[in-house]
């Protein structure tokens, strides 16, 4: 699935099973708490806390998750996600071309 294909999908669906779109400061509100859960998982996983009982590795679904709302809140803010992923490309090829080859910490 594209991103445009996947935008559509989620306007379809939230049109006709959501029914309407929370609206933007909640679906931000929304993005920040799945964002929080995403860095629960990946905090027990790749850190040094251990799950909790009942918690599970879901870190496809939280990250699933996160971009459901990003996606929301795209077509909301009637952005197309596949041109600015595209410029955001370019913007970074032209400003860390040589910036990330040249840093030490990095070696």
């Amino acid at each position: 699935m594209t991103i445009e294909e996947a935008q559509k999908k989620v306007d379809q669906w939230i049109n006709s099973i959501g029914v309407r779109y929370f609206n933007e400061l909640t679906n931000m509100a929304i993005l920040t708490e799945e964002v929080g859960e995403l860095a629960r998982v990946v905090a027990r996983k790749y850190g040094e806390q251990s799950f909790k009982k009942g918690e599970k590795d879901n870190i496809e679904e939280e990250l699933a998750d996160i971009l459901w709302v990003l996606l929301c809140l795209a077509n909301q803010t009637d952005t197309d996600l596949t041109k600015a992923l595209e410029q955001s490309f370019e913007k970074k090829t032209k400003r860390d071309k040589k910036r990330h080859l040249e840093n030490q910490k990095l070696k």
